[in-house]
């Protein structure tokens, strides 16, 4: 579905970058370790690239899959997409070649950015195209029907595109969510996420489009990540509770010697986040600085809580700032405050859907749409969350969350990422089974630390230690993957979901 650009009133994305380039062209936008590009320099490089994609016949919402790393190239290249009104639909410049093919399948791609896929048109990474044609500034103003539509193969592993159901023009709800996110004029905003994760792409975007300076992280570090704070006196921050946790561990001297008080806005998102971790972080730097968000790439609703009514809420998500919510029990039925169930969510206030899959079909209930979280919500209307509904695991008829074993586990200081599956038992159906990174076996230590914090129900019957993260950067653990891996490994080497694949994630 194309959009007139006469029915938008709102500027086009590309309107809207030359806008910024014009008002403050010489004024940062993108940082990437020694590199930067001004507002003028990345209109002028999109500029380039937009004519380049244009005479190859990219046009009005086609999509133009981007498997660009963390880079200069990878915002210039979803601005060019922009500019001749085609969709970016980013993706791992790492995904394994299999999975990359079946995206491919499902988008049907008018270019592929970064990376050469068989039969497909392609540009190589960092690719450069001529200079801007003399006289060709730029092309006539185009409104793709979609600004978005990253994938997700949530815990199926089956990919799907999450394509967004809002064109690319700069309204003003767009406007109003970037300052409630941090991103406000002349501001600098620290991003250590892979761009091709929703959460990046989005923060990423709408700081530019905020006219912020975006600080771009090759790829989370925890010193590196304090260090550009310090060095930009940075007022906003990207994060996910993986992030949080690892630079909380870092030795003290080491996170409390850089210089983190320019700070105002640090977001986290995307997982939940254990009760000890965000406390201490609140404790560090404050209640007011501390900010978190819920929601689907779908968009759905959205809730949103700082420092203070997390104090008040603790383990709370937040309240909504759009959509609706509602938590059912198996059956359909509403259940009472304060009880967990499935989080249903539909949208409100607006004519058009939130989003489209491709790919795939929504779960839904009269209307509503679940993403698989489980959760409840008190009286007051704040969220809490339990975990995914096809993660939860049944020991003995009790139900264990595994998020809540896995919070436990890491806040031990020589645990740096853990999850939890369950496995089959003889005696209660599952046992809870811990796969945790770690430099030894402290099999001993851990089953005492978590006596004191867990029911018995909830404690590991098994341990497997290993030396590879288990989350990406973006804070994802494909926990059914892990299961399908120890249950049947020959099924799960095929998928491509090994520890080795989940180490070489890390890099991209």
């Amino acid at each position: 579905m194309s959009v007139d650009v006469d029915d938008v009133t709102e500027p086009s994305f590309p309107a809207r970058f030359a806008e910024l380039a014009g008002a403050h062209g010489d004024r940062l936008a993108l940082t990437l370790g020694d590199t930067t590009l001004s507002f003028d320099e990345l209109r002028e490089r999109a500029t380039a690239l937009a004519h380049h994609l244009d005479a190859l016949g990219v046009g009005l919402d086609d999509f133009v899959t981007v498997a660009e790393p963390n880079s200069i190239e990878f915002v210039v290249t979803c601005v060019a997409v922009w500019q001749v009104g085609a969709i970016p639909q980013p993706v791992s410049s790492r995904l394994p070649h299999h999975e990359l093919e079946a995206v491919i399948e499902l988008a049907d791609p008018a270019i592929v950015v970064g990376v050469e896929v068989d039969d497909r048109p392609f540009l190589p990474r960092a690719f450069r195209p001529p200079q801007t044609p003399v006289g060709a500034v730029s092309l006539d103003d185009r409104i793709a029907s979609a600004w978005k539509a990253p994938t997700s193969g949530g815990s199926t592993g089956r990919p799907k595109l999450i394509v967004s159901g809002d064109p690319a023009a700069w309204t003003e709800t767009m406007a109003a969510m970037a300052t409630i996110l941090g991103a406000r004029n002349h501001n600098t905003m620290i991003m250590p996420g892979p761009l091709y994760h929703n959460g990046p792409f989005v923060w990423t975007f709408y700081s530019l489009l905020a006219g912020s300076h975006v600080v771009l992280l090759p790829r989370f570090e925890p010193e590196a990540t304090l260090r550009a704070i310090e060095e930009h006196r940075a007022e906003a921050m990207y994060l996910v509770p993986t992030m949080m946790q690892r630079i909380w561990k870092l030795p003290e001297p080491v996170r409390l010697g850089y210089d983190v008080s320019s700070m105002k806005v640090a977001f986290h998102l995307a997982e939940p986040c254990p009760r000890w971790l965000k406390q201490a972080w609140i404790d560090w730097l404050g209640p007011d600085v501390i900010w978190e968000l819920y929601a689907g790439t779908e968009g759905q609703a959205i809730t949103v809580l700082d420092g203070h009514d997390w104090l008040a809420h603790p383990g709370s998500v937040g309240r909504l700032i759009s959509g609706e919510i509602r938590i059912c029990d198996h059956n359909g039925n509403d259940v009472r405050a304060g009880e967990v169930g499935e989080i249903f969510m539909r949208s409100a206030g607006r004519d058009t859907p939130t989003y489209r899959y491709v790919g795939a079909e929504a779960r839904s209930l009269d209307g509503w749409e679940s993403l698989g979280d489980m959760g409840s919500m008190d009286e007051d209307g704040f969220v809490y969350l339990a975990d995914r509904r096809t993660d939860m695991i049944l020991v003995g008829g009790a139900n264990v969350y595994p998020a809540e074993v896995e919070a436990a586990l890491n806040e031990h200081p020589a645990v740096r990422s853990a999850a939890v599956i369950g496995l089959p038992d003889g005696d209660k159906g599952n046992r809870i089974h811990a796969i945790v990174e770690a430099d030894a076996d402290i099999e001993a230590e851990l089953a005492a630390f978590l006596a004191g914090q867990l029911v018995r129900y909830k404690l590991p019957r098994t341990y497997e230690f290993v030396a590879v993260p288990l989350r990406d950067d973006a804070g994802k653990v494909r926990r059914g993957a892990l299961r399908a891996e120890r249950l049947e490994p020959d099924a799960a080497v095929v998928a491509g979901q090994t520890l080795d694949a989940v180490a070489e994630a890390q890099l991209s």
